[in-house]
């Protein structure tokens, strides 16, 4: 089950890419790898390595101190492409808990708020100063309040989103959909003995 996620304050890192797709994101020849300490590596692993396996140094994320973040802004349609959970893992495993973007692709969004990782969505003009901030100031942090739905840049101005509430609610809880069912197992097992008795 995922890390109940309530407010979090962390080094936001500036992604300048429009449309990262999930195998960007996470290649699929690494899909059947197993979700080890290893996983980290293959989160970007394309824009982070050189095909002979060196760092590419330009890349923001193998960047100090942005290597160190832990909520991404990216630019629009973050998380297109096919529909793999494993984009979500690589991104966790990567460090981070929180993407923000003006859109993201609809799967992937899901995916998010289902493991854990919290999307949000943010006009592009916002998203677009943010990221020109971040550039500014390395290692300036963003607090993101998941109850009060409000995003906190470096300079102090609050900006409000909005997360489906029964995914908010499971992602304050540190719920997935299963657990949230087992949080209803009394009613259910009420139900059921009813039923049984006729």
């Amino acid at each position: 089950m995922p890390e109940p996620f309530t407010r979090l304050t962390a080094i936001a890192a500036p992604l300048e890419m429009a449309n990262v797709d999930t195998d960007q994101i996470m290649p699929a020849r690494f899909m059947r790898r197993p979700r080890d300490e290893r996983y980290a590596q293959y989160g970007f692993h394309d824009l982070r390595f050189t095909p002979e396996g060196m760092v590419r140094e330009d890349f923001i994320l193998n960047r100090p101190p942005f290597d160190r973040a832990g909520i991404l802004v990216a630019g629009r349609n973050f998380g297109v492409g096919s529909s793999r959970e494993a984009a979500v893992y690589a991104l966790q495993a990567l460090g981070f808990r929180c993407v923000v973007a003006d859109s993201f692709g609809d799967i992937f969004f899901n995916n998010s708020l289902k493991n854990g990782l919290l999307p949000v969505r943010l006009p592009e003009a916002e998203c677009t100063a943010l990221r020109t901030t971040l550039h500014a100031n390395p290692g300036a942090q963003v607090t993101v309040d998941l109850a009060a739905q409000t995003l906190t840049t470096p300079d102090g101005t609050a900006h409000t989103f909005t997360i489906p509430p029964f995914a908010r609610d499971c992602l304050l809880r540190g719920l997935d959909e299963i657990g949230f069912t087992f949080t209803l197992l009394p009613e259910i097992e009420a139900f059921e003995s009813a039923r049984a008795a006729g």
